[in-house]
């Protein structure tokens, strides 16, 4: 699967049963919008609403778990996640324990952030 990052191991980090968790190369290429409102695509999130004011901390949180915890599609980080904001918020986030395993098994700053 694309964008699957699986551990030093071989084994995937899954996020759910069946899908690997899926992380960016490095955190660096994470170019999202720091700043307005977001609308996620109907695939990363079935909720009639959908839009998120990055200006409001709890959304900016609700938006990152529900990329982080849905995309099967790197594009999808680089387009929506800001790889400083990210680290600024890691340890605020609610994830499933293997998708924050496999992202910090690569991004190992993260694990001190």
């Amino acid at each position: 699967m694309q964008g699957a990052s699986p551990t030093a191991t071989g084994v995937a980090h899954l996020a759910r049963p069946g899908r690997p968790a899926v992380v960016a190369r490095t955190l660096t290429e994470l170019t999202g919008p720091t700043r307005g409102v977001v609308e996620l695509p109907v695939r990363l999130m079935w909720n009639a609403e959908r839009t998120f004011d990055l200006g409001d901390p709890d959304q900016l949180l609700w938006l990152y778990e529900n990329v982080l915890r849905e995309t099967t599609r790197t594009e999808d980080l680089r387009r929506l996640v800001d790889g400083r904001t990210l680290r600024r918020v890691w340890r605020l986030l609610n994830l499933p324990r293997a998708v924050r395993q496999a992202w910090e098994s690569r991004h190992h700053a993260l694990r001190t952030a």
